[in-house]
């Protein structure tokens, strides 16, 4: 019975996605999306081209133009590319910091803003040139200036694509690392007579997209392929192979990571529902649909490392997807051991929000793939510091689950004292997991930094927050081990303690912003909001404390004894 409800998750989870890939219907771009470019340091197809310069101007793979339509990266960045509307005029430019925007006399309201607009603004144009100014004398950046120079950074992205005509798409004739060049440079690489054709299908496929648009789009597809097959033929062997471009085409759109986080919700919904009714025994379907999501991850980490040629966890983007893959498969293990349900119920909701938060934020988590920088190239310490650390943070993170669970249980039902117990056996556990990858983690990366900087310590920023969320994790774990701690105190360490994971993971890159680790550093992070769910999560604590200890109870009138 077991194994039939497990294989029945298991299919349900190959039908849920396969149904959604059944219904796409393919645009007859495919030569154009995986028309070859070179660009920051690497080959990749223009469809990549197009999701990460329509994410990083926008905040968003899709835009809406100024006309309602609905478009998605490739159709916006071709009318980036052609020019084929007015790109000064389109509330295209995201700047979502509200400091920022108060400072700048900018609609606090607004996300997206024109280039017209944002280039007229003095009071931007103030903090950019003293940003300039600091960065030249070496002094450390305030957060509206450094939220200014992104910005500053999205304008001339979105100048630079605009009528692009020096985007790297011809090969080099005979160097696999020589440098490629643009159409008007095909001339420079080779003969008059080898170049014309791509100039022609170059330009007819300008005049086309200017004239109809998306009612010329087999028009376009055709010239789109004769383009893609005389830069095939200039070099051959240089030229990357179909198979190769198709490769990161079908990552971009077949979002493993987006489908992973969907599966584990439907399988959260199934195991909640499980919990009631028990004679179907859909425990077990749960289980496969959440074993369903750890192989899609698993296989979406496989094609990015493929891409990439490196392990998928050098930016905070990546940590995120890994966190949340983190927690789910500690969960789903320990889970398959205990059989107490527990694990899941906890870790489920967690990975979801990391995956969402991946998926949805591209201006803030970028999901680019970009070269390394040369502390990080050492792809054997690579491999192992670093998801070390990060998976220490899935086993904090899982712990706060599961101590979450246990308050909502010391609030709604503190008469289910095994049920209490348990989950304080079970959260021990998951700190001591944590505690000791935290552990390996940290001297993991000390030996590292002896390799790269020349020292085992320096009192980084990210070095000493990750020592004090181990220590955070430390003194609770020995306050138990000697009887300090009880079965609540537990749980309220493994929520309190977890704002130090915070602080290293996110407060150091997208607070603090100084340090050695600069390569995960970012600007984006919604402080306020991250600072207000803490704030209202500590609360929750407080008034569970409160009803547990009884803190707010009446106190009971003395007894008065007479004649004594």
């Amino acid at each position: 019975m077991k194994l039939t409800t497990f294989l029945i998750g298991l299919v349900l989870g190959a039908l849920l996605l396969v149904w959604p890939i059944s219904q796409w219907q393919p645009d007859g771009l495919d030569s154009l999306r995986s028309l070859t470019v070179q660009l920051d340091g690497r080959k990749k197809p223009l469809d990549t081209v197009a999701q990460e310069t329509v994410a990083k101007i926008h905040g968003s793979t899709t835009y809406q133009s100024a006309e309602g339509t609905r478009e998605d990266a490739l159709s916006t960045y071709l009318a980036m590319w052609f020019n084929t509307r007015n790109w000064n005029e389109e509330p295209f430019v995201l700047v979502s910091y509200r400091p920022l925007k108060e400072a700048a006399g900018l609609d606090i309201e607004r996300k997206q803003f024109t280039f017209q607009e944002l280039m007229a603004n003095r009071e931007l144009a103030a903090i950019v040139g003293e940003a300039h100014r600091k960065e030249l004398n070496e002094v450390d950046l305030s957060r509206n200036e450094r939220e200014a120079l992104t910005i500053e950074g999205r304008l001339n992205l979105l100048y630079q694509s605009v009528g692009d005509r020096q985007l790297p798409i011809v090969p080099h004739p005979d160097d696999r690392k020589g440098k490629w060049g643009s159409l008007d440079e095909t001339t420079k690489l080779y003969s008059p007579e080898q170049a014309a054709p791509l100039l022609a299908a170059f330009a007819m496929m300008q005049q086309t997209l200017l004239q109809g648009g998306a009612t010329h789009i087999p028009m376009v597809a055709s010239l789109a392929e004769q383009l893609k097959a005389g830069l095939q033929q200039l070099s051959p062997d240089i030229y990357p192979t179909d198979a190769v471009m198709g490769r990161e085409v079908y990552f971009n759109h077949f979002h493993p990571f987006a489908k992973a986080w969907q599966l584990y919700a439907i399988a959260f919904t199934v195991l909640l529902v499980s919990q009631w009714i028990k004679r179907w025994n859909i425990y077990w379907t749960a289980i496969g649909l959440f074993t369903t999501g750890i192989v899609v991850q698993t296989y979406g980490f496989f094609l990015r490392m493929q891409i990439a040629d490196r392990p998928p966890v050098t930016n905070m983007y990546e940590s995120v997807v890994w966190v949340g893959f983190g927690i789910m498969a500690i969960a789903l293990l320990l889970e398959v051991f205990s059989q107490k349900r527990f694990y899941l119920l906890a870790a489920a909701p967690l990975s979801v929000v990391c995956l969402v938060l991946a998926d949805s934020l591209p201006a803030v988590l970028d999901p680019s793939i970009a070269p390394l920088v040369p502390v990080l190239r050492d792809n054997f310490w690579l491999s192992i510091h670093v998801p070390t650390i990060t998976l220490s943070y899935a086993s904090f993170a899982l712990a706060l689950g599961v101590g979450h669970v246990a308050l909502f249980n010391y609030l709604f039902t503190p008469q289910a004292k095994q049920r209490i117990k348990t989950l304080s056996q079970l959260n021990y556990r998951v700190l001591q997991v944590g505690v000791l990858l935290l552990t390996a983690g940290i001297i993991l990366g000390g030996i590292w930094a002896h390799f790269s900087w020349g020292r085992f310590w320096g009192w980084d920023p990210k070095e000493t927050w990750a020592l004090i969320a181990l220590l955070c994790y430390l003194a609770p774990l020995h306050g138990r081990l000697v009887g300090w701690i009880g079965d609540f105190g537990i749980h309220v360490a493994s929520i309190v303690s977890f704002n130090a994971v915070l602080m290293a993971w996110y407060g150091v890159n997208f607070v603090l912003g100084t340090g050695l680790h600069s390569y995960g550093f970012g600007t984006g992070g919604s402080e306020l909001l991250i600072a207000s769910v803490v704030g209202l999560d500590l609360l929750m604590v407080l008034a569970t404390a409160a009803r547990h200890y009884g803190w707010f109870k009446r106190s009971e009138p003395l007894t008065t004894v007479e004649n004594l």
